[in-house]
């Protein structure tokens, strides 16, 4: 197997071409900092939760930093993060003054015995944990909050597959470790100017993300609804204990959930267990950037 690898996304759906260049220096940056903690020998964990952290940190993005508010404008965030050595994971929604949920998420796995909090709950959790709370208006970027005070309908009611003024732009990594260590992490404020409350795949163990040893590990993205009904994470996961390679089983996930929904609009970034990256979507575009050794590369389309 390949000593180590990681794959990052920064959401599947539709945006115009020219914003594709403000993308590649995160999502470059973010493969970077968990490349260097995988060529140091560190932990699949540690990798994808720095390059997830990096990811939440980066306006560019609808996770942490720079989200839109839902329809009562608040943001709401969600996220996952699962270990593939111990099959045991961490997720929150609904937080709504943490910078970055999957470092919440991550504390709920290893410092709680529990695997989900949400709403003010898990806001109360990560203050115990010594995770600094906000002001949730710091969460929500300028151009968001002015559609919300104008309440601009082509951004409060999008069409599916439609290039919107907001796109889904759900953060994730997976990565394999050189001990074998698979692990997954997907990070969102769900669709813009969302029903206060509504949860979508990303924080759901089998929908927006799963991982494995002996498998593989999947991040998800896209219409979240969808992704929920057919537990997609753990069906390319099955797929993967089946004997497909990560790029195999992120094609037959995505050809799946579009035998079963018009228009599914998802993707997926996948490792498997012998060190293999894959993506997959059936949206127009999906911002992806990996590495299994020392070059970086990114796309923008599967």
């Amino acid at each position: 197997m390949k000593n180590y690898g990681i794959i990052v996304h920064g959401g599947a759906w539709d945006w115009p071409d020219e914003l594709d260049a403000q993308k590649i220096p995160d999502l470059t940056h973010a493969v970077t900092l968990g490349r260097d903690i995988l060529a140091r020998g560190g932990s699949a964990l540690d990798a994808i939760e720095q390059a997830v952290n990096h990811l939440e940190d980066a306006p560019t993005f609808e996770a942490g930093t720079g989200v839109p508010p839902n329809r009562n404008g608040v943001a709401q965030l969600d996220a996952l993060i699962v270990d593939g050595k111990t099959h045991d994971f961490g997720s929150v929604a609904a937080v709504e003054r943490v910078k970055n949920p999957i470092t919440l998420a991550r504390k709920v796995m290893e410092e709680t015995a529990h695997c989900m909090f949400v709403g003010a709950g898990a806001d109360e959790l990560a203050r115990e944990l010594g995770i600094p709370l906000i002001p949730n208006i710091e969460l929500v970027d300028e151009k968001s909050w002015r559609a919300f005070v104008e309440r601009d309908e082509s951004v409060l009611k999008p069409q599916w597959g439609k290039s919107q003024p907001l796109s889904h732009d759900t953060v994730g990594a997976v990565a394999i470790d050189q001990n074998g260590n698979v692990a997954a992490a997907t990070s969102t404020s769900g669709s813009p100017f969302k029903p206060a409350g509504r949860v979508g795949d990303a924080p759901l163990l089998g929908s927006g993300g799963f991982a494995m040893n002996g498998a593989g590990a999947v991040s998800c993205t896209g219409n979240g609804e969808n992704i929920m009904r057919l537990l997609l994470a753990k069906y390319a996961s099955d797929k993967m204990a089946e004997g497909m390679t990560a790029q195999q089983a992120a094609d037959a996930a995505v050809a799946y959930i579009g035998s079963v929904y018009p228009n599914p609009m998802t993707g997926m970034i996948i490792v498997d267990s012998h060190g293999n990256l894959g993506f997959a979507s059936s949206t127009p575009k999906i911002a992806v950037a990996w590495t299994d050794g020392d070059s970086i590369k990114t796309a923008f389309r599967a």
